[in-house]
């Protein structure tokens, strides 16, 4: 299938990217600056140059035509202020729903964050308190959505460890990290779950092969 990813260049978006498309997926990788593309190219994605900041709904649209899913896996990055995690953290993905929604393409996975659920604790720092709170307006925005399949899946801390494949995937887990190796593993066994539709899912390691997870949490 045709699947569109939003922040095409992240650092979980390359990794779902390689999963993919070596599985015979057809990928495309929306992303901001040209110089990105050989990246993705490697990856084994088709890079597409579209400024989510800026575009309008039938810019991304015209993007997604003949998609069968779309990944909202964008984010304004570290060292990026608050506007701009208002822009893209929120702004961006309500864009890419829009889209998503014109071209009729209903599976919708958004990587959201821990946390984006409730206010920020006193003396969070005020930057990251900012993209909490635009992640949960952005979350808020998809989940009142009846046009879309979505799922939205809330990693704990992110490291670059490898990838153990365990997980546990729950509606509340607790804190924790998880490997963003495992992130996309788990992207893509959601991707595969229709069970999973209408799920807020935290995501951390644990002892739980990752489509048992998944196959275990669309069964409630």
């Amino acid at each position: 299938m045709r699947i569109v990813i939003a922040g095409g260049h992240g650092q979980i978006a390359l990794r779902l990217e390689r999963l993919l498309a070596k599985r015979g997926d057809e990928v495309a990788g929306i992303i901001r600056r040209p110089e990105q593309a050989g990246d993705l190219l490697a990856a084994g994605a088709e890079p597409v140059v579209c400024d989510l900041e800026s575009a309008s709904v039938e810019d991304v649209a015209r993007h997604m035509e003949g998609a069968a899913a779309a990944v909202f896996a964008a984010g304004a990055g570290p060292g990026s202020g608050t506007a701009r995690k208002e822009t893209v953290d929120r702004g961006a993905a309500v864009l890419f729903a829009d889209a998503a929604e014109a071209t009729g393409v209903r599976r919708f996975l958004v990587v959201s964050s821990m946390g984006a659920d409730r206010e920020p604790p006193e003396g969070t720092d005020p930057v990251f308190a900012t993209y909490l709170r635009a992640k949960g307006a952005a979350d808020a925005d998809v989940r009142a959505r009846a046009g879309l399949d979505w799922t939205i899946l809330r990693p704990g801390r992110l490291t670059n460890d490898p990838g153990t494949g365990l997980i546990t995937l729950a509606d509340a887990t607790g804190p924790g990290e998880v490997s963003r190796d495992d992130v996309a593993a788990t992207l893509v066994a959601l991707l595969d779950e229709p069970g999973t539709v209408g799920r807020t899912l935290e995501l951390i390691s644990g002892d739980v092969p990752v489509e048992d997870a998944v196959r275990a949490v669309a069964k409630h």
